[in-house]
């Protein structure tokens, strides 16, 4: 199989959905996919999210008073829906119609730096409004920041001015974010025969 890359879509949102039909009305059922360019290579999707949740588990090392206030003062954490901490550390349930990995990306760095949720109350890691902002992945900075790319990409698969008219996670949040490295890195491949 040789996959061509024909696009850097970026952030798709609650367009996923819609997006996703519009690639297989374009390109065919199975003939496209999304991956992630990091240098000279091309990722699927389980090593994005990989380098994704290493993303937190670094910051965790450097932070570990952050650590130890999530675990001790909340019982899991969620991100679109209370519903999400249903699908544990499995990145390929996505039960609402926006994606949530960063609730299982923190979930798994958790797990991974030996700590687990002793307390006593769900902790939203999306809205702006709630204490899990500080967690949400657009103010937490990716530990590799030199393989972000840094040329344009869409919002929502229509083109913008990055400059005059930023994307929300370059507006709400930190440079070289783990979100701007999701978002950024994306490419759409197309099969070639």
């Amino acid at each position: 199989m040789i996959w061509r890359t024909v696009d850097r879509p970026g952030y798709f949102g609650e367009k996923r959905d819609e997006l996703q039909k519009s690639f297989d009305r374009e390109y065919g059922n199975g003939n496209w996919r999304i991956a992630w360019e990091w240098g000279e290579l091309i990722l699927v999707r389980p090593e994005a999210l990989q380098l994704y949740e290493d993303g937190y588990y670094e910051y965790f090392k450097t932070k570990p008073e952050l650590l130890e206030w999530l675990v001790f003062n909340f019982s899991n954490v969620f991100d679109t829906a209370p519903s999400n901490i249903d699908v544990g550390f499995s990145y390929e349930i996505q039960e609402t119609p926006n994606n949530h990995i960063h609730d299982i990306a923190i979930r798994r760095a958790v797990l991974r730096r030996g700590k687990w949720f002793s307390g006593n109350k769900l902790l939203e890691v999306r809205s702006v409004n709630e204490e899990g902002w500080i967690l949400s992945p657009c103010n937490v900075p990716f530990h590799l920041p030199q393989m972000i790319y840094q040329g344009e990409t869409k919002y929502k698969c229509e083109v913008r001015d990055f400059v005059t008219n930023p994307p929300w996670w370059l507006k709400k949040g930190v440079k070289n974010s783990i979100e701007e490295f999701y978002q950024q890195n994306k490419v759409l491949q197309v099969y070639q025969d």
